[in-house]
């Protein structure tokens, strides 16, 4: 039994613990965004259907001999594939579809150990069910999900903060290596008295022994066994994208979801006969209505939208008590052991459907992030029909009026979202709207270009004011002083200035006839959006240059640029990916820059403090630091630039130093590498 329990702790804990290690892997290579997180999630659910599936099918249909053996075989042929060190060969030219070209990447990586290490549990429960029968499984379901948890928030405190990705890859492949002899040794063992044909039949007497009158489940039973599981991977997914987004796409947002989901498994699966020990109906259908309508309601006040803590607490406590809601109600659904490998089918091919909902049927039906939204009535209807069949009716009513209230919020958040909007488009890289405001007097007639929630670009539409640099790229703004300077200091030279993140183009206003200003962008929806819907582009007399891809693999590869200014300006809705702000990417601007060319970081963010992470990167490459910060008593964008040159009397000018402020030592942080980076540290 011990054995047993130790094997499914050790895959369980692999289990999930490579997520975290190979998403962090392959953030970079696809912008930092974060549908890089929801496209991984869709590959785990569906790779633990296929585990779950061959445990089922294994199980019913090959003698134990025979199973364990193909098992073994296969888990040595993983063995062979270590480490999981995905081959740089993957990375993106710009013009794939990155969910698929992830999804490979994925299955080529740790397709075939993630694979068998998904089938362990069920496969482990089995085989424990055949060694002492009578006595209940489900408990190994729980000792799993524990372990995952584990695995999950160990990993932003106790992993990333000190390990390289790479050693994290090596850990973990070793790690490996002892579950392929735990899980060898407990096929071996778990399996050796049930390889003759009397113990076969011994054993099936034991298991048909009481169960004549047992009914096999039905369809409605597993469609309901489908539906709770998958509302609950729906809820996971959504929640996620909308942390993410609004934060950053790093592991923390990312565990914090997938762990309180994997509690409520443990939680419910605790269980006494068909009832959990910790979900109580009374307890928690009053919490699903408060949760409900809490969510629904901070969807829907735009006051509250960033507001970080709220978001972080509400979102997780809703996605708790709804995950309770969902697996506890499977728990009492459960079926007889007899059947359980077919109950753990259905419970994984709920989460693999609610997954590909999120990751991939939203993006490609959906205008924009709607389907948190949509999550949440579907959780109100699904209580209200399951309570109709189970409770007192006055509880229904109450369900009923809980669900009308999500649904008109969703309708008023779907209506809000749309107010004023010219143009919306959805991608892989989110929801880009393009939003026009007509007042009364005709030359403030604007457009904004908005990427979630966060402002990326704005422009009046008509003279005088229609080539003025707005937001946070203003005169006095960092960027706007650098450029000004540059072009004072050298009267009718021409200026090459790259940019990573083109927005609306507005840095273009800066732009002499003789200039070369080259755009690095790896959304194509922006560059459309630029180009069609506003004039910045149009309207300058420079040579404009478009670099469609992540902008640090197309620096990598291309020849030196020689710029006279290069600016950071990638957002990832509020922040900018790190893949673009560690040592290594320094290095690689550096060989773009002319001897007295300046870096010029764009660090404005709501959530983190990014000007130390500059400031520690410049000390080490010998660089010389300003930042420039652009605020305005009228409530109008403000902005924070970070400068980096080795000519220091550029930062000595009086445009640069009027504006400049001394960044403020942090002691206790890191230098940001590829392999080390945490944005823990610079939380606000």
């Amino acid at each position: 039994m011990i054995l047993y329990a130790l094997t499914v702790f050790v895959s369980a804990f692999l289990l999930f613990l490579v997520q975290p290690v190979i998403a962090k892997q392959i953030l970079p290579w696809f912008g930092g965004s974060a549908a890089v997180w929801t496209t991984c999630l869709v590959f785990f659910q569906c790779m633990l259907l296929a585990g779950y599936f061959y445990a089922d099918w294994t199980t019913r249909k090959l003698a134990p001999k025979r199973q364990a053996l193909l098992h073994i075989g296969l888990v040595l042929i993983a063995i062979a594939l270590m480490p999981i060190i995905p081959d740089p060969a993957w990375k993106p030219n710009g013009e794939e579809a990155p969910s698929l070209r992830i999804l490979l990447l994925l299955a080529a990586t740790i397709g075939l150990p993630y694979f068998l290490i998904s089938t362990t549990s069920p496969l482990v429960q089995a085989w424990f069910n055949k060694s002492y029968p009578g006595v209940s499984p489900y408990r190994l379901f729980a000792l799993s999900n524990l372990a995952s948890m584990l695995a999950l928030l160990g990993y932003p405190f106790l992993l990333e903060p000190w390990i390289s990705t790479q050693q994290q890859a090596l850990g973990w492949s070793i790690g490996f290596g002892v579950f392929a002899v735990l899980i060898a040794t407990s096929a071996w063992f778990g399996l050796r008295g049930l390889r003759d044909e009397k113990a076969r039949d011994a054993f099936e007497n034991r298991m048909s022994a009481g169960t004549e009158n047992i009914a096999v489940p039905s369809r409605r039973e597993k469609f309901t066994w489908v539906a709770l599981s998958g509302l609950g991977s729906v809820l996971l997914l959504a929640i996620s994208n909308h942390l993410t987004q609004n934060i950053s796409s790093i592991p923390l947002m990312w565990v914090v979801p997938l762990a309180i989901y994997l509690l409520t498994f443990i939680l419910c699966f605790d269980a006494k006969g068909t009832n959990s020990i910790w979900y109580q109906r009374t307890i928690f259908l009053p919490l699903l209505a408060v949760a409900v309508i809490g969510m629904s309601w901070t969807l829907a006040d735009k006051d509250l939208h960033f507001m970080l803590y709220w978001q972080i607490g509400l979102f997780s406590a809703g996605l708790f008590v709804a995950c309770m809601f969902c697996h506890g109600e499977l728990v009492a659904l459960k079926p007889h052991p007899r059947d359980l490998t077919t109950f753990y089918l259905m419970i994984s091919i709920g989460g693999a459907v609610g997954a590909l909902l999120v990751g991939v049927i939203a993006p490609l039906t959906l205008p924009a992030y709607y389907e948190l939204e949509i999550g949440i009535v579907a959780l109100g209807v699904l209580a209200t029909c399951l309570l109709w069949r189970r409770v007192h009716f006055g509880l229904v009513i109450l369900a009923g009026a809980v669900t009308l209230f999500a649904g008109s919020a969703a309708v008023f958040t779907v209506i809000q979202f749309n107010e004023d909007v010219l143009v919306m488009s959805r991608n892989f890289y989110g929801t880009l709207r393009v939003k026009q405001y007509d007042p009364p007097s005709v030359e403030y007639r604007r457009r904004s270009l908005v990427h979630g929630a966060i402002l990326h670009g704005d422009q009046y539409m008509d003279p005088p004011y229609n080539r003025s640099a707005t937001t946070y790229y203003k005169t006095k703004s960092g960027i706007g002083r650098i450029l000004l300077l540059k072009e004072k200091l050298a009267p009718g030279k021409s200026r090459k200035v790259g940019i990573i993140g083109l927005g609306t183009g507005t840095i273009a206003t800066y732009a002499n006839k003789s200039d070369i200003f080259r755009f690095y962008d790896i959304n194509p929806d922006v560059v459309t959006i630029a180009r069609r819907d506003f004039t910045y582009l149009k309207d300058t007399e420079a040579k404009i240059e478009i670099s469609l891809g992540d902008a640090r693999l197309n620096l990598e590869r291309e020849p030196s640029q020689q710029f006279d200014v290069l600016a950071i300006d990638a957002f990832s809705s509020d922040s900018i990916p790190v893949h673009l702000i560690t040592l290594e990417a320094v290095q690689i601007y550096e060989k773009h820059m002319k001897p007295d060319g300046v870096i010029a970081f764009h660090v404005s963010n709501r959530f983190l403090d990014l000007k130390p992470v500059v400031n520690m990167i410049a000390e080490k490459r010998g660089l010389h630091v300003a930042w420039v910060r652009d605020s305005y008593e009228d409530g109008s964008t403000t902005s924070d630039w970070v400068l980096l040159t080795r000519d220091k009397t550029l930062l000595l000018k009086p445009e640069i130093l009027d504006g400049s402020y001394i960044i403020p030592p942090e002691p206790k942080l890191r230098v940001w590498t590829d392999d080390f980076n945490n944005l823990l540290q610079v939380l606000k």
